[in-house]
C-alpha cells in the first residue's frame, strides 16, 4: 500500500503555479512524451527554455479593445488597401484556386492577412515555446495553454517547422495570419506541395490555411460579409471583437472596388 501510494505521488501531476518552472517543466515532459512527441522534439524544443515575465505581464493587463470602428478602421484600412489590391493581383491564380476549393473569396482573406501581420511583415517576435510553457505553467489558462503547447510540439514533430523558426505573438499565435498551435494542427495545408504546412514564409500555405478555418467554421460560398450575414458571424469566430470583425468586412469591400 505504502509503495502504490508514493509511485501514484511520483506521477501526479505538478500543478500549475506551484513550485518552481522546472519541475513543472519536467513534468509536461513527461506527459507529452506519453502522449507521442518525440524525445528529440522534447529536447530541441524544451531544454533550457525558462519562464518569460514579460508575457506573464502581459496576459495579466490585457487591454480591452476600446477603439471606435471607425477610429480602427480609419487607422488600419487605408495604409493597407494598395498593397492589398497588389496582393490581390499577385496572388490571383493562387487565390482562385483557393476559392475553388474553400469558397472564400481572395479579398477576405487578404484583408486578414493585412490587418493580422501587414501581410507576413509582423508576425512576431516571441519565441512561441517558451511563451506557451509559461503561459501553461500560471494558472489563469493553464489547461488551455498546455494543449496549444502540446499542438506547438506536435508540428515541430511533423516536421513542419523547427524550434528556432517558432516565432511570434506574445500568446503564442504564430503565422502570417496569426494561429494558435492547435488551428494550425488542424487547419494548416500544404497548397505549395513541398511537404511542409509553412504558416511563417509560404503565401499559398498561408492564405489557403485561413479558408480552410474559415470554410471549417461555417463559411458560405458566394455569400456576402457584411454585418448580420452569416459570414460575418464566421469572422466573428475568427476574432470576437465586433470593431475588428467590422474592420475585416470593410477592408474585403473594398478591396472589391480596387483598381
Amino acid at each position: 500500500m505504502t509503495l502504490a501510494l508514493s509511485v501514484n505521488t511520483a506521477h501526479a501531476a505538478v500543478p500549475c503555479g506551484s513550485g518552481n518552472f522546472q519541475a513543472w517543466l519536467d513534468d509536461f515532459k513527461t506527459e507529452a512524451a506519453s502522449k507521442g512527441i518525440s524525445q528529440a522534439t522534447l529536447s530541441s524544443s524544451l531544454n533550457g527554455i525558462t519562464l518569460d515575465q514579460s508575457v506573464l505581464s502581459r496576459d495579466h493587463s490585457q487591454k480591452v479593445f476600446d477603439q471606435s470602428f471607425e477610429q480602427f478602421s480609419g487607422r488600419m484600412v487605408p495604409p493597407r488597401l494598395a498593397r492589398g489590391a497588389n496582393m490581390l493581383k499577385q496572388y490571383g491564380s493562387v487565390l482562385s484556386r483557393i476559392e475553388e476549393t474553400y469558397g472564400v473569396p481572395g479579398e477576405v482573406l487578404v484583408a486578414i492577412w493585412g490587418l493580422e501581420t501587414d501581410f507576413g511583415v509582423n508576425i512576431g517576435k516571441f519565441p512561441t515555446l517558451r511563451s506557451l510553457a509559461t503561459l501553461a505553467y500560471d494558472c489563469r489558462r493553464s489547461e488551455m495553454f498546455r494543449g496549444e503547447l502540446l499542438d506547438a510540439l506536435r508540428i515541430i514533430d511533423r516536421g513542419d517547422l523547427t524550434p528556432a523558426e517558432m516565432r511570434g505573438a506574445w500568446a503564442g499565435e504564430i503565422g502570417q495570419t496569426q494561429f494558435m498551435p492547435s488551428n494550425y494542427i488542424k487547419y494548416a495545408v500544404d497548397f505549395d506541395a513541398n511537404g511542409r504546412r509553412d504558416l511563417l514564409r509560404s503565401p499559398p500555405d498561408v492564405l489557403a490555411s485561413t479558408a480552410n478555418l474559415l470554410a471549417s467554421l461555417g463559411w458560405q460560398r458566394g455569400k456576402d460579409w457584411q454585418p448580420g450575414s452569416p459570414n460575418f458571424a464566421v469572422l466573428q469566430q475568427w476574432n470576437k471583437s465586433d470593431v475588428y470583425t467590422r474592420t475585416v468586412a470593410y477592408f474585403a469591400t473594398r478591396l472589391t472596388h480596387a483598381p
